[in-house]
């Protein structure tokens, strides 16, 4: 079995009292690069910075680290910020330097609120973590031995209610969008986005679910039942392996497969589950498609051996351009293959960029299963149809 690793590793530390030094390490078995950002805390404002490559493929990597500098003056929490680093310097510059820099700027957004709560601890001393992410700048009176917990109300109640409400949601719209591609940290490393903040972003721009699909990492089925009661969300599991055909999303596989897996093996497993593949951004990278690979037309692609092993085509993933989205498309079509979509999110702001709208009322990972399997869905850009609908109201 093939064994793939990517590793990424942010350190920080404080300057002076309003700055920020941030460094940023990417390494896997094809490439290695360093970052180093400096950030002003008050405002969350990139000031400097500076890349650097130790492992490369082509001439072009090296000339992306001048580019770097369009990213200063950019603030971590103006709206938007993810998408304008991958627009401006995954574009202009590199895909792996805007995702460092996105993982750089997160952590140092976490930082910088360490930073000022221990600068109102310094004026409150006692003042709590949580305490101060209320609001509440007061340290709490003693109340004995009573912890946090206690004074909550009882789960059971909640958890009741909560699936009562996705029942009713679902039986007035007759129908079910779905995110089926999202990444969580820590269980993705790659990503930025908490389960917790994925999970709510979910909820307030109006899905009816998403799909947990993080790096080759299985899910507790517990733990996400517990989630899904909590927030009174449909909540379902699934998993991105990696194969050397490229990243597949499979649902129903309760197996925990780590490194690279052959896509035939992976096929037989899924199959034996009574399981559904899913093949993502098909084009985008080396592991589906080398380098030597320019020119590919859809009649060549539809001819490749992992067609035969996956149930369906990803077509709109937020991750890769247009022109591959609708490339996939047309594969998919020439093969009668049934297509859907996610936002391959790795921030909470891109949950909800794509989906998947399914015609029938969907309740839990088996009734996902069997709705894959028949075929009746579509992909959406979900977010992009939400924003026109409320500029027609």
């Amino acid at each position: 079995m093939l064994k793939y690793e990517r590793n990424k590793l942010v350190s920080i530390f404080q300057k002076d009292i309003e700055t920020l030094a941030v460094h940023g390490v990417l390494d896997d078995d094809i490439y290695s690069l360093e970052m180093d950002v400096t950030i002003k805390i008050p405002d969350l404002e990139i000031l400097a910075i500076d890349g650097k490559w130790n492992r490369w493929t082509t001439p072009e990597c090296p000339r992306s680290t001048g580019f770097l500098q369009e990213a200063v003056g950019f603030r971590i929490e103006e709206e938007g910020f993810s998408e304008k680093v991958r627009k401006v310097i995954g574009r202009k510059s590199c895909r792996h330097y805007a995702n460092l820099l996105t993982e750089c700027c997160y952590a140092a957004k976490e930082a910088a609120m360490i930073a000022r709560w221990e600068d109102e601890k310094a004026k409150n001393e006692g003042l709590r973590f949580d305490d101060f992410l209320k609001g509440n700048l007061k340290a709490p009176a003693s109340t004995g031995s009573r912890s946090p917990v206690d004074e909550k109300p009882a789960p059971h109640v909640k958890k009741e209610k909560a699936f009562e409400t996705v029942r009713e949601k679902e039986q007035i719209s007759g129908g079910t969008v779905i995110d089926l591609h999202a990444h969580t940290h820590p269980a993705s490393p790659c990503s930025a986005a908490s389960v917790e903040g994925l999970i709510e972003e979910a909820k307030r721009i109006g899905l009816d679910g998403i799909c947990l699909t993080d790096h080759n990492y299985l899910w507790d089925a517990g733990v996400v039942e517990d989630l899904g009661q909590r927030h009174g969300f449909l909540i379902l599991r699934g998993n991105e392996i990696t194969t050397e055909q490229g990243d597949m999303v499979v649902f129903g596989l309760e197996r925990d497969i780590q490194g690279i897996i052959r896509l035939e093996d992976l096929r037989k497993e899924v199959l034996s589950a009574e399981g559904f593949i899913i093949v993502v951004h098909p084009f985008r990278g080396f592991l589906t498609f080398g380098v030597g690979d320019l020119g590919l037309t859809p009649e060549k692609a539809m001819e490749r051996p992992l067609f035969k092993c996956v149930d369906a085509v990803e077509v709109l993933n937020s991750k890769v351009t247009d022109r591959e989205n609708s490339f996939a498309r047309e594969v998919a079509a020439g093969l009668g293959l049934p297509v859907t979509g996610g936002s391959d999110a790795h921030e909470v702001s891109e949950v909800g960029l794509y989906a998947t709208r399914f015609s029938a009322a969907i309740k839990d990972g088996k009734d996902l299963i069997e709705e894959l399997k028949s075929g009746q869905y579509s992909p959406i850009a979900f977010r992009r149809e939400r924003q026109e609908s409320e500029m027609g109201k």
